[in-house]
């Protein structure tokens, strides 16, 4: 009799915690640099979607029936926040050149053109860029020994 009152842990189960949007995301990414790579996506994605508001808001006339008075703002900034969050996912604005093809706004060249700058300065000034990632670096002529250092 006294086993029907006792709790028996192998057949209690707890109810299962609900959990938020957040904590799906993080449970099915195992990395730390996935985790922040899918929160900056949301932050920007977050800004986008506002900038975007905002913007349409400032060329709409909303009706009078919502009774929300006209708003009389510059949105160059905000067209600015918006196209540099485009940017970063890659969306560039286009310009429409005479012959009706479309290019680059960045002023991008084509890669025939860029072989022709290489050619030129290479022709013109040759020089060599050495990239250095890693310091502290020490230049020694090479008819000189570098210094010792005593040992103590």
């Amino acid at each position: 009799m006294f086993n029907l009152f006792k709790r028996n842990a192998m057949t209690e189960t707890k109810p299962e915690e609900k959990k938020n949007l957040l904590q799906k995301v993080k449970e099915g990414m195992d990395d730390k640099e996935e985790q922040i790579d899918a929160l900056s996506t949301m932050v920007r994605l977050g800004i986008l979607i506002w900038s975007g508001t905002i913007l349409t808001l400032a060329y709409i006339k909303l009706p009078p029936a919502l009774q929300i008075p006209e708003q009389k703002l510059d949105p160059t900034f905000i067209a600015s926040v918006f196209t540099g969050t485009l940017a970063t996912f890659g969306v560039q604005a286009a310009k429409k050149n005479g012959d009706g093809t479309f290019k680059a706004a960045g002023g991008g060249i084509t890669k025939a053109e860029l072989k022709e700058l290489i050619d030129a300065a290479a022709s013109t000034a040759p020089s060599q860029v050495i990239r250095i990632e890693q310091g502290p670096i020490k230049v020694v002529p090479v008819d000189q020994e570098p210094p010792v250092k005593p040992t103590v």
